[in-house]
């Protein structure tokens, strides 16, 4: 755990999840080699401490941190490997049409939308990886108000609010064919009804979109 952020990374384990798109009726499988995953989403507390600023709504060193873009989750993991002294993942340009991954690095970066859902099901199959009052902050439990990370029960491998609490930004583009540079959103947040959070619920919005109930956490790939 680094000392200052208070991120906590958890092994994941290899193996294969299967994704599937509305619009075109497809499914395919993704294997996955090892890697690691936040234990929990970036906090208010932990993002002030690599980037100095807090652009959330609500303010709460433990609630997760939201109203961040993708291109500002990207550019935290870029801060967050400097400050650990690994080498970052993304190379950025302009606009989020320039950012590039290295797939060799070891720095810090948002998870792909298959390493996503195979780290939130945890070797379960069903929509979700426990009871959902007892895993996930949803609109119906939340008070309608975002939650301190943490306070819900974690999956098998040990991750909490992989489910509800904040929407979480991947990797990966949504369907550029029709909705061009928008990106994956994963999980279901706090003011969503309990349809929204299930491992397989997929959302999108534009690179650049703030909201706030909308967060992300990091990876790492397993390197050497």
């Amino acid at each position: 755990m680094d000392a200052d952020t208070g991120i906590e990374m958890v092994a994941v384990p290899p193996g294969r999840v299967t994704l599937s798109d509305r619009r075109t009726r497809t499914s395919w499988q993704v294997e996955l080699a090892p890697y690691r995953l936040a234990a929990v989403p970036v906090t208010q507390a932990g993002y002030a401490r690599v980037t100095g600023r807090r652009p959330s709504a609500a303010r709460g060193d433990l609630l997760p941190v939201e109203s961040v873009s993708w291109l500002d989750a990207v550019r935290f993991c870029n801060d967050l490997s400097r400050r650990e002294g690994l080498a970052p993942a993304y190379r950025l340009g302009g606009g989020a049409e320039d950012v590039e991954w290295d797939a060799s690095s070891g720095g810090y970066r948002l998870p792909t939308e298959a390493e996503w859902e195979h780290a939130c099901r945890a070797g379960t199959t069903g929509a979700r990886y426990g009871p959902l009052d007892e895993i996930a902050w949803h609109r119906g439990n939340s008070g309608e108000a975002i939650r301190d990370v943490g306070g819900r029960r974690p999956n098998a491998w040990g991750l909490h609010d992989m489910l509800g609490d904040v929407w979480e930004w991947c990797w990966d583009l949504y369907d550029a064919e029709v909705y061009g540079s928008y990106r994956v959103l994963r999980g279901g947040g706090w003011f969503d009804e309990h349809w929204s959070c299930r491992a397989s619920v997929r959302r999108r919005s534009h690179p650049t979109f703030q909201t706030d109930d909308v967060g992300f956490r990091v990876a790492r790939s397993v390197t050497g």
